[in-house]
């Protein structure tokens, strides 16, 4: 969807400098057990279904409706994956626009719907098998993919910065 008059305000006061911004994103599998991902066009990288959490919201109805504004389809979600930021998920926009992502990833379940965005993000939704999933925007780890049913939420951790702390 657009950018919010939230976002929109905020813009006009600082331009493209870097805001951070707290967002979700939702891993959406077939029957296959695929993922699908989305490509947004304007030589940008794929990405999973993912947006900016707006004001009075909750991660969890952000995450259904960026979905569902993504990619027509409506997900319950079934579990929080992982939590990410900090300057690896820093990002800018063709527009020149830069952001600092913090991501809640969510697994989510497809209740119903087809493929069929929403909104005019979306250029290409396709699905790939978590072993061959396409170079993507932000750099979540390979093993958010591959996580088995019921396994321990994925935390972004540098584990030298805990050394430095003894």
């Amino acid at each position: 969807m657009r950018m919010s008059d939230y976002y929109k305000n905020i813009r006009k006061k600082i331009g493209n400098e870097l805001i951070f911004m707290p967002s979700v994103a939702g891993i959406v599998h077939n029957e296959a057990g695929e993922i699908l991902f989305q490509y947004k066009g304007n030589e940008e990288k794929w990405s999973l279904p993912a947006g900016a959490i707006e004001i009075g919201e909750a991660p969890a109805e952000a995450v259904v409706r960026e979905v569902w504004e993504e990619t027509g389809l409506i997900v319950i979600l079934t579990k929080l994956l992982g939590i990410f930021g900090g300057k690896e998920f820093r990002y800018e926009y063709p527009n020149g626009d830069k952001v600092e992502y913090h991501v809640s990833v969510f697994d989510c379940e497809i209740q119903k719907g087809d493929l069929n965005p929403m909104d005019n993000e979306t250029a290409e939704l396709r699905y790939f098998s978590p072993e061959n999933i396409p170079e993507l925007a932000l750099p979540y780890p390979k093993e958010l993919f591959v996580q088995k049913k019921n396994r321990e939420v994925y935390f972004q951790w540098n584990e030298q910065w805990l050394k430095n702390l003894s």
